[in-house]
């Protein structure tokens, strides 16, 4: 079984992953589940933003790059205080080895100031939002989209939970465009057309 690497801390943002992770461990629409395997910075519970305790399965210091398929970062307030310096340098380790990281919202302010965004085409909450980012000199590479892949690196903004798991599936080809048009149709647009060939 393939493994999802997902990363917690303080103040993570719950709803901008929770499309993802259910799909990744159920496979209830890809037919394909996934080990979804929280990391923290050590196995001290976190408390996400909507109030939810999470005790880490691992540290950082136990995530084998090698046993991944895909490592996970959602926004939080610690992204934007300047925090996750241990989260973007795991983050460049998957990348140097070709396994897939996807960020969302603050954690692409995160990579920004590692410089993982610089040459690689990505999104975010708004190109000034990283354009605050210290050290960040990716603003050429900058996409106006709702989620943006390149290569391993899979982007998105705080307002697209839907397009950043669909934009997932797909990289990791757990979906055909059909399947990934429905799958949006049906839990983004509410389209309720596109239930039948999202089950089907």
């Amino acid at each position: 079984m393939r493994t999802a690497y997902v990363a917690v801390y303080e103040t993570l943002a719950d709803w901008e992953i929770g499309h993802l992770a259910v799909e990744l461990r159920t496979g209830r629409f890809t037919g394909t589940p996934w080990t979804v395997v929280t990391v923290g910075e050590s196995l001290e519970p976190v408390v996400t933003m909507g109030g939810m305790r999470i005790v880490p399965d691992v540290t950082i210091a136990d995530v084998s790059v090698e046993a991944g398929d895909l490592l996970v970062l959602a926004g939080s307030a610690e992204w934007d205080a300047g925090g996750g310096v241990a989260f973007a340098e795991l983050a460049g380790r998957f990348l140097a080895a070709g396994v897939p990281v996807a960020a969302i919202c603050g954690a692409t302010a995160g990579l920004a100031r590692a410089g993982l965004l610089d040459d690689r085409k990505h999104t975010s909450a708004a190109k000034e939002y990283l354009q605050a980012t210290t050290g960040y000199q990716g603003s050429d590479n900058y996409v106006d989209e709702r989620a943006v892949v390149d290569g391993d690196l899979i982007t998105a903004g705080p307002d697209s939970p839907v397009q950043f798991a669909r934009a997932v599936l797909d990289r990791l080809q757990l979906a055909d465009e059909k399947k990934l048009e429905a799958y949006e149709g049906v839990f983004h647009r509410a389209d309720p057309a596109s239930y039948g060939v999202l089950v089907g």
